[in-house]
């Protein structure tokens, strides 16, 4: 959550923040909603932690997530304030940075003085009726405005990394930026490979469905049916292969403090099982959508058990090689692999590796890497029907549940926009996204060795200014 100080003298007579459209009322909820952007916009270090010590003296784990919000955003302005009581208040706020999206805070303060913050929340939601919206430009013009906007982060240091868009296979622009490996001060190519986190879903995903073509097993199997000696029988009597894909299992994640005290020991899939398998659902299948990492490791599990071959070498022949892929892999961490680039992290105001955080190696929930030439292979097999029948690919790019945005390992996009799907991965010094438009035959893909969103931000950006057709 987020904490906040108090610098609103000018504030508390109403006045408007520098750049807003709207003013905050100088109630006491008012009062801190106003301090809280004044600190994150500043981004001084000072100011935030003066602020979190008034409004949040429980939370001094706050600096940490204000600083995240600063550099991923570039701070807020106030578009309007929705509601307004003396203990609270909620606003829709405008990033500052990227193509300008729109956020929902929530604050909830204290009786006192000072106003101790008792509740707070921050929500990406779609523009309000009426908001400015980002400009629809020509290919060319975007081509030139988005190689800016790169350079610019790139400058600032958000952005380092590679893009590429393309159309039916042909490149219609693409590039590198930053280094891959800032001691030995090497610079990523397009020839780089980077780790892509969770977009391996999308791979683990193929596979399972290829094997549903191919007769071995069916949506509707349960885990017990196809894993007998699953530890936790709950698990393996209620959730369904469809569950897992669309991550509605109740299976929960795999990261947290077991994960960190077990992560250099978890080196095979059944070595996760062993360590999350005796855990019980989260929550009825089917009822609740909850991203679930542990589901995906589940569906390598079902993959290695039914083609008899490693999850990793059963992608690596029915994927990659299919696809062309020749730059695709998952090799352990100790492992030395030419071109891969190294991951670099914030913590506060430095870049430092990422080495600390990494598995031993990528799994069927995510991890590996690749090069944005391989991606690009990828969508097009897909778009092909080279790895799937069409009406598979048809069902697992539609909506799975009724939040809408994922289908059977892909994220997709908005339904009232052109149709997408693809998948991000993003984890400390890794972020990467792929996100493909069908009916055009468009695939953007953009990779980085940085933190979250120095990829999906210059994806989303993109997305918001070009013309799809």
């Amino acid at each position: 959550m987020h904490i906040f100080s108090l610098f609103v003298a000018a504030l508390s007579l109403g006045v408007p923040l520098a750049g807003a459209s709207a003013e905050i009322p100088s109630t006491p909820a008012g009062k801190v909603l106003a301090g809280y952007l004044e600190a994150v916009n500043s981004g001084n270090k000072d100011k935030l932690e003066t602020f979190i010590k008034a409004h949040r003296p429980d939370r001094p784990d706050a600096l940490d997530r204000m600083l995240d919000l600063r550099w991923n955003t570039g701070g807020f302005d106030v578009y309007s304030v929705e509601s307004s009581q003396a203990l609270n208040i909620e606003a829709v706020l405008r990033e500052r940075e990227g193509y300008g999206r729109y956020n929902r805070m929530s604050v909830a303060v204290s009786d006192g003085e000072p106003a101790v913050i008792t509740n707070i929340s921050l929500m990406v939601i779609p523009p309000p009726d009426g908001a400015p919206v980002a400009e629809r430009l020509t290919q060319p013009a975007a081509v030139a405005a988005w190689t800016a906007e790169i350079d610019k982060a790139a400058a600032n240091g958000k952005f380092s990394g590679v893009w590429l868009w393309a159309k039916n296979g042909k490149m219609i622009t693409s590039g590198a930026r930053g280094k891959a490996d800032r001691e030995r001060r090497i610079d990523n190519t397009l020839d780089t490979r980077f780790r892509i986190g969770s977009m391996n879903k999308m791979f683990t995903a193929v596979a399972t469905l290829q094997l549903i073509e191919r007769g071995k097993l069916s949506l509707d199997d349960t885990l017990g049916k196809l894993l007998p000696d699953y530890p936790n029988t709950n698990v393996a009597s209620k959730v369904k292969v469809r569950h897992l894909l669309s991550h509605t299992g109740g299976t929960g994640d795999i990261f947290g403090p077991k994960f960190e005290a077990h992560r250099l020991e978890l080196k095979t899939l059944q070595d996760y099982v062993k360590l999350y398998g005796q855990r019980d659902l989260q929550f009825e299948p089917g009822t609740k959508w909850e991203y679930s990492n542990y589901g995906f490791l589940l569906l390598g599990v079902l993959i290695e058990k039914l083609s008899g071959k490693s999850y990793y070498n059963f992608v690596a022949q029915n994927i990659y090689q299919v696809a062309g892929m020749t730059n695709s892999v998952s090799e352990p961490e100790s492992v030395d692999v030419a071109n891969r680039s190294k991951g670099y992290m914030r913590d506060q105001f430095e870049m430092v590796s990422n080495e600390p955080t990494l598995p031993w190696r990528g799994t069927s929930a995510g991890g590996g890497y690749t090069t944005a030439a391989d991606l690009m292979k990828f969508a097009g097999a897909l778009m092909s029907n080279k790895l799937l029948k069409a009406e598979t690919l048809a069902e697992a790019t539609r909506p799975q549940f009724t939040t809408g945005d994922y289908g059977f390992g892909f994220q997709l996009g908005r339904p009232d926009e052109a149709r997408t799907f693809g998948h991000g991965g993003g984890a400390p010094g890794m972020n990467a996204i792929l996100r493909v438009y069908p009916e055009t035959g468009q695939s953007v893909i953009v990779l980085c060795n940085l933190d979250p969103p120095s990829a999906s931000r210059m994806g989303d950006w993109l997305h918001a200014h070009m013309q799809v057709r």
